[in-house]
């Protein structure tokens, strides 16, 4: 998963620890979702979000090897009659 969330950080001009207490994690995990290393719960998405004045998209996105399942089956089951 990509993120702007050390940009969006750094306009709200805190740290990592500050904005772990906000949304309730530690400034280690800040720091893991920052490096795109630990995706972060729904509702941890929709804080930060909310703090930033931005939507949770605007903020996070999938990359393609989020997809952990062929598109082409997703699709076959989807329209599956």
């Amino acid at each position: 998963m990509k993120n702007s969330l050390k940009v969006e950080r750094a306009i709200l001009n805190i740290s990592q620890e500050q904005l772990g207490k906000l949304v309730g994690v530690t400034k280690q995990t800040i720091n893991a979702i920052e490096k795109g290393k630990y995706a972060p719960s729904g509702l941890v998405m929709m804080k930060i979000a909310y703090l930033c004045h931005k939507s949770v998209n605007d903020i996070f996105s999938l990359e393609e090897e989020d997809w952990s399942i062929d598109e082409q089956n997703i699709r076959m089951e989807i329209f599956k009659k």
